[in-house]
């Protein structure tokens, strides 16, 4: 979704990403809005060491270009850009970030997409500000950003170019976006305003609530297959395929299957069993060796199958565990 200008790099690295217990899916869906947070939390400190917050800031005034006239298309945080007032709303960036969006007037797609960005420059309360450029009016100013095709949008905050993209947007990217962009200057978007969890999320929750394993997997498959880069279905998907397995060796002896896992630790069968067990109680290490060594061995598609178990526990687990780090590198020695 974003472009990001080689410059600052750790505002970019932030923006752009917001345009990717073992059983537990409370904790995954935490790790993820943990990651989200703390891309925002980092941000802008490489160029930056003092930044007024961008919480609760105040509309453009005394100096500030014009909010839109009631009755156009515009609102309290929106403003009609021209090459007149644009200098005056990049001071303004300096406080808030700036949201420049171009668009064309003869373009009833272009018109919408400007509707959507207005009510969201509104329910952000002057957290971040829009600047609206017709392109043809405003040719210099389209032409010194750099467009690619209209509609698009370019963020700027003090002073600087912090992330940009063309063409249409869903409403949730566009809400991701937003609240990383505030988030990396140093502000809160208002409660509501902000990204909105896709309801099949929920739906999945409460079908693993009431034991319906399959019926969740549908629906993280299906929120996939929307969205590919969605911060919790895959990881999710991945643990209710542990829990799937763990349902169907329910009536195993785990001190069993461990015992016999270790006497015969090239068997590729029993090790996956054994090491979804172990995950599941924790014995995160002795899980994790257990794979390793089939990796080790010969087996080329043993070594496949152990591999992307590995790979498929590592998410479960997560990587604040240790022995997730060390079986990583262990992992990466075995292969190469």
């Amino acid at each position: 979704m974003t472009r990001p200008r080689p410059r600052p790099q750790a505002q970019q690295a932030a923006l752009s990403a917001a345009l990717s217990g073992a059983v537990d899916l409370s904790g995954l869906k935490a790790r993820a809005d943990a990651a989200r947070s703390q891309a925002g939390q980092s941000a802008l400190q490489a160029d930056a060491t003092e930044q007024p917050p961008a919480s609760g800031a105040q509309p453009p005034s005394s100096g500030a270009p014009d909010a839109a006239p009631a009755g156009g298309q515009g609102g309290q945080y929106v403003v009609e850009v021209t090459e007149a007032n644009l200098q005056q709303l990049i001071e303004q960036s300096m406080q808030v970030p700036v949201v420049l969006e171009f668009w064309l007037a003869n373009a009833d797609q272009s018109q919408q997409y400007g509707d959507l960005l207005v009510r969201l420059a509104d329910e952000g309360e002057g957290t971040w500000l829009l600047g609206r450029v017709e392109a043809e009016s405003q040719m210099r100013v389209a032409q010194a950003m750099r467009l690619q095709g209209v509609p698009a949008v370019r963020a700027i905050f003090q002073g600087q170019m912090v992330a940009e993209f063309d063409g249409l947007q869903p409403e949730a990217n566009l809400r991701q976006f937003l609240a990383e962009l505030v988030r990396a200057a140093g502000g809160t978007l208002p409660e509501g305003a902000g990204p909105q969890e896709d309801p099949r999320v929920e739906q999945a929750e409460a079908a693993v609530a009431d034991g319906d394993l399959d019926g969740a997997e549908a629906l993280y498959r299906s929120l996939l297959a929307d969205q590919p880069a969605h911060p919790l279905a895959k990881d999710a998907l991945t643990q209710i395929q542990l829990m799937k397995r763990l349902e169907t060796e329910g009536e195993s002896d785990v001190d069993q299957v461990i015992a016999q896992a270790d006497a015969a630790p090239a068997d590729l069968d029993l090790a996956l069993k054994a090491a979804d067990l172990q995950v599941a109680s924790g014995d995160y290490q002795q899980a994790f060796d257990r794979l390793l060594h089939i990796v080790r061995g010969t087996d080329a598609d043993a070594k496949d199958r152990a591999r992307e178990r590995l790979i498929e526990l590592f998410a479960i687990v997560g990587n604040a565990e240790p022995a997730v780090a060390t079986a990583r590198r262990n992992l990466a020695s075995a292969l190469f």
